[in-house]
């Protein structure tokens, strides 16, 4: 497919979106590292930098492809080691992105589409959050899109290429160029047996050149798969990041629940419904007519493409991944985008003030969270927490210097490595799995080895949570999604006998320092007051006459 006239340079275009998502970047881009950056993503770049591995040494491996963790070595390498030149770097990856949404939407249906589309990713609160964050998904989110277009294109070689480095940037890239084959496949067989007048196919002469652009990917992945094997004894991970990944999602009560939120993660989170059902109501109206005659929709083969990509996403994901995290979407959601988009420009008159009512709303959900749990990754939600938890850390590093912190992770790596940004030297710790009703309590019985307690929420909890009325849906929850209650800090100070020294709240989440007491009259007589979990955090007595 080609377009006529004169395109903006790609390289200019890039330009262009690094410097608008830089400047709207600007607050953020010194903060600490969050969670699975310091949990993964930085320890491992850092591995590479230091010491030249491949495979992180100062981490448990998960086998994720190198190709994202060697970019920020790099840029480390060139411009130092820091928080701010990490979040450059992958400013620099979204920008790659954003002019992959363009390009592909440009040869999919036209510039005005191109422009609606790339600007919706952009204010998208998913990606927009992941844009500075030293996570994968961005970057293997770009690189598909560029092969899409290069597909579109009918350029075998470009094929190849970007879907080979979005294989090497995260392992599920390789879902778009096998959704690719099989769509060519199933849709030949679909077009003889039904002899559909609009071909299902994009190209109608079966290409061996294609096929193998296709299958090429598969080469590089399997050869980092099979080092990571020849190095640590096992390709996919370390067992228990295959065990939480693999092992323990192949329930069919499970994949069907991941599956309804894959859905929703398409279609309606952190305010895609705008988009999706302004889309569907657009669909109520007849096409508009140009000079030219009725604006032309995105060839059905396209959007059967991309129909393809999106499928495979939603049922690949619905399958592996202990946490469904939206994140993993990323190179789906784009398509959905660019599709709704161009109905709206064929069928509403006033589509440029549709999009703009549809980017306000994308654009508030950066700020206002949504009333449902959602992971603070994906709008600025992970600002409140870095915030939240440097501003502690400092305290407890000030304080408590010469005792041991009880915490869980990843407070517990933010305390003991000072390259995270959060305290200027290692704090002695001692790691619980979590702040649940039970390990709090076995971190009770211990007694000693600990002079204070970092405890923070591990979720986010709305205020207005009627589906947690539903014991059945809580049970469904810690079952399958790893879900747990946090104990609130004033319950968690007195079963662990201290008093809170620190406590701090913002938007939803809280961090709590408790300094552990030893004397006699911290071990209260009958124990704290029963905690009742129902009770959204909040503490609350079962015992007749407690406050």
């Amino acid at each position: 497919m080609r377009l006529p006239g004169e395109r903006c340079p790609p390289a200019l275009l890039s330009f262009l979106c690094f410097a608008a998502i830089l400047a709207a970047h600007a607050p953020l881009l010194r903060l600490p590292y969050f969670w699975d950056e310091s949990g993964y993503f930085v320890p491992a770049a850092r591995d590479l930098l230091l010491h030249g591995n491949l495979i992180p040494q100062s981490t448990l491996t998960n086998a994720h492809p190198p190709l994202v963790i060697a970019w920020l070595a790099l840029a480390w390498k060139l411009a130092g080691a820091s928080p701010a030149v990490t979040r450059i770097a992958m400013l620099l990856s979204a920008a790659f992105a954003l002019t992959g949404v363009y390009r592909l939407a440009e040869l999919a249906a036209n510039r005005q589409v191109a422009a609606g589309a790339t600007l919706c990713t952009a204010v998208y609160p998913v990606f927009f959050a992941q844009s500075s964050l030293a996570h994968l998904d961005v970057a293997a989110a770009g690189l598909t899109f560029w092969g899409l277009a290069a597909y579109l294109s009918d350029r075998p070689g470009s094929t190849a290429a970007w879907f080979s480095l979005a294989a090497l940037a995260k392992e599920t890239a390789i879902l778009a160029p096998l959704a690719l084959l099989g769509w060519e496949f199933a849709s030949r067989f679909i077009h003889r047996r039904r002899r559909a007048v609009e071909p299902l196919c994009l190209f109608p002469q079966f290409s061996r050149r294609r096929l193998a652009a296709l299958l090429l990917p598969l080469a590089p992945l399997g050869t980092w798969f099979a080092y990571h094997w020849a190095r640590t004894g096992y390709a996919f991970g370390n067992p228990e990041f295959v065990r939480y990944n693999l092992e323990a999602t192949l329930h069919p009560l499970r994949i069907l629940l991941a599956g309804l939120l894959r859905i929703w993660q398409l279609t309606g989170y952190m305010n895609l419904f705008m988009i999706t059902v302004a889309a569907g109501l657009a669909m109520m109206y007849p096409p508009l007519e140009d000079a030219s005659g009725e604006r032309p929709r995105i060839a059905f083969a396209v959007q059967a493409a991309f129909a393809a990509v999106i499928a495979s996403y939603a049922a690949a994901l619905s399958v592996i991944g202990g946490a469904p995290l939206a994140r993993y979407l990323l190179p789906a959601v784009p398509l959905v985008i660019i599709l709704c988009v161009s109905t709206l420009w064929r069928r509403v008159r006033a589509w440029r003030l549709v999009i703009a009512i549809v980017m306000l709303g994308l654009a508030s959900g950066l700020f206002v969270n949504p009333p449902y749990g959602f992971a603070p990754e994906d709008n600025l939600a992970y600002r409140d927490y870095v915030l939240l938890h440097q501003q502690a850390e400092r305290f407890v590093a000030a304080r408590f210097r010469d005792a041991r912190v009880l915490t869980a992770w990843p407070a517990s790596d933010e305390l003991t490595r000072p390259y995270l940004g959060y305290v200027a030297r290692p704090v002695q710790i001692m790691r619980i799995e979590d702040f649940s009703l039970a390990n709090l309590q076995a971190a009770a019985e211990l007694r000693s080895g600990y002079g204070a307690a970092l405890l923070f929420s591990t979720k986010y909890q709305p205020s207005w949570r009627w589906l947690e009325r539903w014991p059945a849906w809580t049970r469904l929850k810690e079952r399958f999604f790893g879900y747990h209650q946090d104990v609130p800090p004033l319950f968690g100070a007195q079963l662990l006998g201290g008093q809170i020294v620190y406590e701090q709240h913002r938007g939803g989440q809280w961090v709590a320092v408790i300094e552990i007491e030893r004397a006699v009259e911290a071990r209260r007589e009958g124990g704290p007051a029963p905690w009742n979990q129902n009770q959204s955090g909040k503490m609350r007595s079962t015992r007749p006459g407690a406050q």
